[in-house]
């Protein structure tokens, strides 16, 4: 496929500045695959209508820091921007990242974000990513806490307006443990602690992975044969007890398994065995999924609405079906749901 067949004017006016309030107040458009029904009157509080004893609901750990750091060159006092990528050694503290503006930021230059916190630019890795190391006198936990009071939380930038304090609740899920996404898993975020409680008490298995989500996700791919498109790899990590509770399901003719978003959904059908099961898995994945990939272990999937030309837009489409899809998306812009990161939710079954 192209990738032009997944572009679509954007209607600007639906792009949500703000979450829902609360998260599960979000509306949730229902997708029937078999029978192509677009429903369009349940909200997100209404999900666990959808579930029964012994299904189970895959949902993503990570946590989002506070990825966004600004600074001066001390030289000549020049403002920068530094935005942390990837931790790739906690002993050494480097850190891939990406900085602004690129021409003044060469390797040897010394980064300064206040009197404690001070990077050396070591590397050049792309024409805007650098990598750097940070000096620090203290112990790395105090070297993250330095970063969460000082650094600003990575909205997405098609959110037209100034980070506030409250966004850093705000673009947090209530499964996030471990720390290392630069962006949230945007579909967990309609979820409160009533609608994951009243999952549990139908016997609902909640289990996580862990995915930490760069910032390309959403980005458009940047060529037109989808063939030839590359994507990132990213680390992954599915235990064993979440392994074990996919392959019961998967084993049973009367539960499902689905995947809340689109980093779960890969991070599963990364993980395949021979026999078409989920092993337990540590590992990186670069698999980039559209139409017409068949899913192996994901039956049902919870996602939003996304950006056109987008990698997550894509899968949407292998898993929804094609057209199945775009009609949802025109009936959505109708309909005016609100779209993207804060925006309401999709359920495909």
């Amino acid at each position: 496929m192209k990738r032009s067949e997944f572009s679509y004017d954007v209607p600007e006016e639906l792009v949500a500045e703000y979450p829902a309030d609360p998260p599960d107040s979000s509306r949730m458009m229902v997708l029937d695959r078999e029978s192509h029904d677009i429903n369009h009157d349940k909200h997100f509080h209404d999900l666990p209508e959808y579930f029964s004893e012994g299904d189970v609901l895959v949902v993503n750990d990570t946590k989002v820091y506070p990825a966004r750091l600004y600074g001066q060159k001390k030289k000549t006092g020049a403002d920068i921007q530094v935005f942390l990528l990837r931790e790739l050694n906690p002993e050494s503290r480097l850190w891939d990242v990406v900085v602004d503006p690129a021409r003044k930021i060469r390797i040897g230059n010394k980064l300064y974000f206040d009197d404690d916190l001070i990077a050396e630019v070591i590397d050049n890795t792309t024409s805007r990513g650098r990598t750097i190391r940070f000096s620090f006198d203290d112990v790395n936990e105090a070297l993250y806490q330095k970063i969460r009071d000082i650094g600003e939380t990575p909205l997405p930038p098609y959110i037209d307006r100034e980070v506030e304090e409250e966004d850093r609740d705000r673009y947090q899920t209530i499964f996030a443990e471990n720390r290392g996404a630069v962006a949230a898993p945007k579909s967990t975020l309609h979820f409160t602690e009533d609608v994951l409680e009243r999952l549990k008490e139908k016997g609902v298995h909640v289990v996580p992975i862990t995915l930490h989500i760069g910032r390309g996700k959403s980005k458009p791919v940047d060529v037109e044969d989808l063939s030839k498109h590359r994507t990132d790899s990213e680390e992954y990590d599915i235990p064993e007890e979440t392994a074990e509770a996919v392959n019961r399901a998967l084993a049973s003719d009367e539960n499902t398994v689905t995947a809340c978003g689109t980093t779960v959904a890969r991070a599963l059908e990364s993980s395949l065995s021979a026999d078409e099961t989920v092993k337990p898995d540590h590992s990186w994945t670069d698999l980039f999924v559209y139409p017409e990939y068949e899913f192996k272990i994901v039956e049902r999937m919870i996602t939003n609405f996304h950006r056109p030309e987008s990698m997550l837009m894509m899968m949407g489409a292998a898993f929804a079906g094609y057209d199945f899809l775009f009609e949802a998306y025109e009936e959505a812009f109708e309909e005016e749901y609100r779209l993207f990161a804060f925006g309401d939710a999709i359920f495909i079954k």
